[in-house]
């Protein structure tokens, strides 16, 4: 049976580095506090110039070069993001552009934080029926234009970037070994931008009110998160009949260091055995898994034949693992 394997990857961070330090000086809070409470120590900022087209266009080709193929190559394009360039086209046609890749499809999928592993799934499934022979799966945000600046409860969470991976057919024990996704809309309300949409239109009050950037009840969603990644992961390991001291490396999404631990301390998995970049880009949303795993592969952490656990959870709420041979 034909798997879809990530055959390459890479990643981009925007140049800007915004510190903890740097947040102390415009709003009430502290570095102590920032670190204590969510991990993070510095973020990166697109510039005024860089969209997510951008970002994306930058993984992607060095992710096309670690594959050693042409963007002409490419079969379909998918891009995870909550931050498109624009409503339409979709950023993921903007992307195909810049790249050249003449002869692909391309799309955008929204599922916020957990828009890599849905689109992962996407991209496994035109790999496994033949369709597509390559596949390139982007995760891509600029989440410093959906923040608040001024809320100090979530302006020191979000950063910028992108993380892309090829997907190959692979008839080898290689390859994504499930995914398994799930949403709850019912909860929606926890992380939204309840602004600027059908709903509620742009307008001076939408501007004014702030009603356009991130809303989060954190508490409500850091005990939701915690449950559901860890019956998720739990799920996951299931379904290939595997353990937890069968993953090689758990690759999470980066949303906060004490969610990272309760997980890993329900899992009883070694948090050493964890990729966690948290604390250099704070949560890049959609980007997050693969820029994570782009990074421990160029590093080294992860080889060929480990076997790896993606794990993500975001607004929707939506949420997912993948079990990867890698």
């Amino acid at each position: 049976m034909i798997k879809a394997r990530i055959a390459a990857s890479g990643s981009y961070v925007p140049e800007t580095v915004l510190t903890n330090h740097d947040l102390e000086k415009k709003i009430d809070t502290s570095d102590e506090w920032i670190l204590g409470r969510t991990g993070i120590r510095e973020r990166r900022i697109a510039s005024k110039d860089e969209s997510t087209s951008d970002l994306a266009v930058k993984a992607a080709r060095r992710a096309l070069e670690a594959g050693g193929i042409s963007a002409e190559t490419l079969d379909l394009i998918i891009v995870a993001t909550s931050m498109p360039d624009m409503f339409f086209p979709s950023t993921a046609c903007i992307v195909q552009d810049k790249l050249g890749a003449t002869g692909a499809a391309a799309f955008d999928l929204s599922a916020a934080c957990s828009g890599f592993l849905y689109a992962l799934s996407v991209g496994e499934q035109y790999i496994r029926s033949g369709t597509y022979q390559n596949v390139l799966v982007i995760g891509a945000e600029v989440m410093s234009r959906l923040t608040n600046w001024d809320d100090r409860r979530t302006c020191i969470l979000f950063g910028d970037g992108a993380g892309a991976v090829l997907l190959s057919p692979s008839k080898s024990d290689r390859g994504i070994a499930s995914v398994h996704l799930h949403s709850d809309g019912s909860l929606w309300d926890l992380i939204c931008v309840p602004g600027g949409g059908s709903a509620i239109p742009p307008s001076e009050k939408v501007l004014l009110e702030q009603l356009n950037t991130i809303r989060m009840k954190g508490n409500e969603t850091f005990k939701v998160a915690v449950r559901n990644l860890e019956e998720v992961a739990l799920q996951a390991l299931s379904a290939d009949n595997l353990s937890a001291s069968d993953i090689d490396w758990l690759i999470p999404h980066q949303a906060n260091i004490r969610i990272l631990k309760a997980v890993a301390n329900r899992l009883k998995f070694p948090q050493e055995k964890m990729i966690i970049n948290l604390d250099k880009y704070g949560n890049t949303s959609a980007a997050s898994v693969p820029l994570a795993f782009d990074e421990a592969v160029r590093d080294g952490r992860i080889n060929e034949g480990d076997t790896l656990l993606f794990l993500a959870f975001g607004g929707g709420l939506t949420w997912g693992a993948s079990v990867v041979h890698y």
